[in-house]
């Protein structure tokens, strides 16, 4: 059921969850934005179901198979998560990692069914099957991501994910030649069972090292190490949340090796762009969008994640032709590299009646998403992680916000919105004001930013010194203060 009300200057709109989760709610001036996230939501939670074989699961492929792949669920998580929809989230993510096998050579299935079958499109025995090698790695991720916003200990403490991510930075990177000695010189096809045969299409792609799925002639893309960074980088992290210091401290350094391999080796200089793969040949060569870099965090911030976020910005304004699965990365990536009023328009157009393609789930995921981490800016502020490790402390002790309202939008207040053991009322006056409430839940620490450089903020009316941030090169503003069980307390520039 969606209810929707009207008044002069503000749109408000409520998604009710047939799953009993406190709903998220928006408020807004923009009734553009408002009827983007309406459609968002009620869309994403229609593809939400319980009861089938395989347990709380929603749509994360392409509508009609009743699947979720590893990819699409990894991106859809975040949506999801504020959507209260975290048990079917962990379900699935439980259901990749349990399939993880030797006989697979520690791939998982790729897709999975309501009948909790592996999908039988790309599936025909463990030998014989359809693989993107990315995918272990963001699911990784997403375990981590998943456990910084909810809290919940399984993704810790659970044998079964214990065992997927200590497969996947392990035996699976040995399998498949990834570790950073061997992926260059890597072999295209591998770990086939019997004669190679070039008519059977699952030995083509039982481990394709890349999302790309449409060119063969390539034995390993730029994105696959960016996801291999970030799942390095969670697994250190979930490491040491676990205890585990020694293989925290040796994932980090991995993670680290990655990224100056990503940004030294892959950078052509002359060109000033980024290769796209390595040829049949073993040799560099390609160019494109190559936005994983930004969505995984790898490229370094400098002229390298530039000129990423120009080949993006380009091929938006250029209109290039991109599928409904990129596309819906983009809004995300442009809040988070300093383009809001871009990221709203990609927005806008994901959602538009006539969108090719709308209906994929991962649009709608990605859009509720985007606009409570990207529009509104909401982040659980971990610690540098080298730091976490030393100091065996919590990482996720602050709650950030920084408003990415585009010009067209003069307000918006997001209620209900779940962070960990919290929930949260945030609303932002244009790029000036934000004024957060803790609904429920213990005391949390909030540090508001804003953009651009200034000396003082005001807390709840108060001059208080402003600390510099520099975020992917761009200057922040914040202050932090302590918001207590049922408390509203106000940051904002000064007048």
């Amino acid at each position: 059921m969606t209810v929707q009300i009207r008044a002069k200057f503000c749109v408000c709109l409520l998604a009710v969850s047939s799953f009993g989760a406190a709903p998220l709610k928006l408020k807004t001036s923009d009734a553009r934005l408002a009827g983007a996230f309406e459609w968002a939501q009620h869309q994403a939670l229609a593809y939400a179901f319980e009861g089938d074989p395989v347990g709380d699961w929603y749509e994360a492929a392409l509508p009609g198979r009743q699947a979720f792949c590893m990819r699409d669920t990894a991106h859809q998580s975040a949506g999801a998560h504020f959507l209260g929809l975290d048990p079917h989230t962990r379900n699935m993510l439980e259901k990749f990692a349990v399939n993880i096998s030797d006989s697979k050579d520690w791939c998982s299935y790729w897709e999975i069914d309501r009948y909790n079958r592996p999908a039988p499109v790309d599936y025909k025995d463990d030998t014989q099957f359809w693989y993107n090698l990315p995918a272990n790695f963001d699911v990784l991720d997403a375990c981590y991501r998943m456990y910084l916003w909810t809290g919940d200990a399984t993704y810790i403490t659970d044998p079964v994910l214990q065992n997927f991510y200590r497969r996947t930075a392990h035996d699976f990177v040995d399998r498949w030649d990834l570790s950073l000695d061997r992926v260059m010189a890597r072999p295209r096809i591998m770990n086939v069972r019997g004669h190679i045969d070039p008519a059977n299409r699952f030995q083509r792609n039982r481990g394709i090292p890349s999302y790309n799925e449409g060119n063969p002639n390539f034995v390993v893309a730029i994105d696959q190490l960016a996801a291999q960074y970030a799942g390095y980088l969670a697994y250190a992290r979930l490491a040491q949340w676990s205890g585990n210091t020694n293989e925290a401290e040796a994932f980090l350094s991995r993670a680290a090796a990655v990224r100056s391999f990503v940004n030294d080796t892959w950078w052509n200089k002359s060109a000033g762009t980024y290769y796209s793969r390595v040829n049949l040949k073993h040799q560099l060569e390609g160019q494109g969008m190559n936005s994983s870099l930004l969505y995984y965090g790898v490229a370094d911030d400098s002229e390298k994640s530039s000129a990423v976020l120009k080949s993006i910005v380009d091929a938006i304004q250029q209109k290039e032709r991109m599928g409904v699965e990129g596309q819906s990365h983009l809004p995300e990536i442009l809040y988070r590299y300093g383009k809001p009023d871009m990221a709203y328009e990609q927005i806008l157009d994901l959602t538009r009646e006539d969108k090719s393609r709308r209906e994929y789930p991962e649009v709608s995921f990605s859009v509720v998403g985007a606009v409570v981490i990207g529009l509104m800016g909401i982040e659980i502020e971990a610690a540098e992680p080298r730091q976490a490790v030393r100091d065996s402390t919590y990482v996720d002790d602050s709650l950030v916000t920084i408003p990415h309202l585009p010009s067209q939008t003069q307000w918006a207040e997001l209620d209900h919105v779940p962070v960990r053991a919290n929930t949260i009322r945030l609303r932002h006056d244009g790029l000036s004001k934000s004024i957060l409430q803790n609904i429920t839940g213990p005391s949390l620490v909030w540090k508001g930013c804003f953009p651009g450089s200034s000396a003082t903020l005001l807390v709840d009316g108060k001059p208080v010194p402003a600390k510099p941030q520099r975020n992917h090169g761009e200057a922040h503003s914040c202050a932090s203060i302590i918001v207590g069980s049922g408390d509203t307390r106000t940051i904002q520039l000064p007048e």
